[in-house]
């Protein structure tokens, strides 16, 4: 499943796709800027942000 993540104005800003038992987040352009393993979620560089789904705030 995707969720496509849109601003105020209806543009497209990213979007997350499940991934296995992950979830993963993209910037508009399909770059993958992090994912959520159930528990943490991580970076691009694969480095723990926080516990917790904390996708969103990866976005720029």
């Amino acid at each position: 499943m995707t969720q496509i993540l849109k601003d105020r104005y209806g543009i497209k800003i990213g979007e997350i796709r499940d991934e296995g038992s992950r979830q993963a987040i993209y910037d508009k352009y399909g770059i993958r800027l992090g994912y959520y393993d159930g528990r943490y979620t991580y970076d691009k560089y694969g480095r723990r942000v926080g516990e917790g789904n904390l996708l969103a705030t990866l976005l720029k």
